[in-house]
Order: structure tokens, then C-alpha cells, then sequence
């Protein structure tokens, strides 16, 4: 039996097949996993669920990946963004990554890759928010007078 990983993620893509069938692979996996067919849908959604990742394909109608990462990005600075394309190129995946993608797979993508990659997000997560905590004692604790 696969090693299960508890994450809350947001798949985005819109090819409806594809989202149908990873989203059920990645549950099985233990990852809470809410699916969305557009970039309009995933800069809403990014808005109301708490995420530990999002896994966003970049060519899409409408708004593509690339403007939905940096709305997502704008919005939430600190949310873990994995890019997934079928259409890459080093010139995508760099500016991606300048826009702040954590990490860019390629389809088809390897689900024991990508398991590693939402792992990976996941701890940056709880790590950004462990520091902001901590930053957040320190605050209070110098503007206190004890």
C-alpha cells in the first residue's frame, strides 16, 4: 500500500479527464484534493480553502497558469504553487519560476514526482508559517512592558 500524505491541494486544470482521474490517484494517496477546470476558478478558490499546494496547469483558455499564479501569488505570497504542463519550455518553467512557482513537472507526470514535490510544499508551508509565529512572539514581546 502507498505511503499516504495528508495535504490539502487544489489541482487546476482543464483538461476534465485528466483532472478526473489524478485527483482520484492522489486521494487514494490520503491528500484532500479539490479540483478546478479554469484560472478564474483557481484564484477564487486559493482565496477561501486553506492550501498547502496548488498544482496549476500553465496552458489553459482564459486566464492561463501563468496569470493565475501571479493573482495567487499577489493575494497569497506564501502559498506553494507547483506548475504542471504539457506544453513546456525552459522559457515557461523559468518565468514561472521568477513569477514564484516553487517547482515545474512536466505531463506526463510521474505521481511519485509530483507526491515528492506536494511533500516538499507542504513543509515550506509549515515552515513559513512557523516563522511568521515566531516573528509575530518576538513583535509582541518588544512592545510589551513586562
Amino acid at each position: 500500500m502507498p505511503e499516504e500524505l495528508e495535504a490539502n491541494v487544489l489541482l487546476v486544470d482543464d483538461e476534465e479527464k485528466f483532472v478526473e482521474v489524478l485527483a482520484q490517484r492522489m486521494k487514494t494517496r490520503g491528500l484532500k484534493v479539490d479540483t478546478s477546470m479554469s484560472g478564474e476558478d483557481a484564484v477564487k478558490h486559493a482565496k477561501d480553502k486553506d492550501l498547502d499546494a496548488i498544482v496549476l496547469d500553465l496552458q489553459m483558455p482564459g486566464m492561463s497558469g501563468l496569470e493565475a499564479l501571479k493573482k495567487i501569488k499577489q493575494e497569497n505570497p506564501d502559498l506553494q504553487i507547483i506548475i504542471l504542463t504539457g506544453h513546456g519550455t525552459v522559457q515557461a518553467g523559468i518565468e514561472a519560476m521568477k513569477e514564484g512557482a516553487m517547482d515545474f513537472i512536466e505531463k506526463p507526470v510521474d505521481l511519485k514526482v509530483l507526491l515528492e514535490k506536494i511533500k516538499e510544499a507542504k513543509q515550506k508551508r509549515v515552515l513559513v508559517i512557523q516563522k511568521k509565529h515566531e516573528e509575530h512572539v518576538k513583535e509582541i514581546m518588544q512592545t510589551r512592558s513586562w
